[in-house]
């Protein structure tokens, strides 16, 4: 079984590499591309492999071009930081839509989606799917200080911090209260459109957003709008994806 990945993070494109040779030892790498041009000319000249593993946003546009300019007929497990593009991704023949970070026992169940083509999902499953996300927002968080029980709007929330294996909610005006939320979860309930997690232990808020800089290996170190007691660096495999959630997209 062959697969293609199209991915323009070298260090996502890996740790994909990585996790499938965990999940399917047999599986042969056929080939991996960062562009919509290199992806589209390949496609072209060589045989359809059994599954693609494809990123929306490539380094030179959207991937939904390379259905536009050719006929793919493998499968795609579409891979993206945002969930707005679900329906447009089953119409290009989705097998699965997975959200960035990958993890591993997420992949697991695409790939037995893979091997077991009655199981793909639909368009009503996407949608299911979405919903069932946006209705997980959660418009409050409930915070204990002291004896007392607080309600915070998700929306006063500038970032979200691990520290000492826990994990804190620092508002806009520079207070921090523990939360019973895992970062992991935090990330697949908030507003994708607001929040977004730029390394394994911070999640911020676009409006906590203040200066940001180039800093070594690609990453981006941020200067928060509010006090936040541990580094705020977007890690390098999460740079260009952060760029295209800066830019809306």
């Amino acid at each position: 079984m062959k697969i293609l990945i199209v991915e323009d993070e070298a260090a996502a494109a890996r740790r994909l590499i990585r996790i499938i040779k965990e999940l399917e030892p047999a599986v042969e790498i056929s080939d991996v591309f960062e562009t919509i041009s290199d992806t589209v000319t390949w496609l072209q000249i060589n045989a359809s492999p059994d599954l693609i593993l494809m990123d929306i946003h490539l380094a030179d546009g959207s991937c939904f071009e390379i259905f536009r300019q050719i006929e793919v007929k493998s499968p795609v497990i579409f891979i993206t930081a945002y969930d707005q593009y679900a329906i447009q991704a089953f119409k290009v023949n989705s097998l699965d839509y997975l959200l960035k970070p990958v993890k591993k026992e997420e992949l697991e169940q695409s790939l037995k989606k893979w091997k077991n083509r009655d199981s793909n999902p639909n368009l009503q499953y996407l949608i299911e799917q979405m919903l069932s996300k946006t209705k997980e927002q959660p418009r409050r968080f409930v915070v204990k200080y002291g004896q007392f029980l607080k309600a915070i709007e998700a929306s006063d929330a500038a970032l979200f911090y691990a520290e000492d294996k826990n994990v804190l909610l620092q508002t806009f005006d520079n207070q921090s209260f523990p939360i019973d939320f895992t970062l992991d979860k935090l990330e697949n309930i908030l507003d994708p459109a607001i929040f977004y997690r730029i390394s394994r232990g911070v999640i911020i808020n676009y409006n906590a957003i203040g200066q940001m800089y180039t800093h070594f290996k690609g990453r981006i170190k941020i200067d928060p709008t509010v006090k936040c007691p541990v580094e705020t660096y977007v890690s390098t495999e999460r740079t260009s994806d952060f760029k295209l959630w800066l830019a809306g997209r």
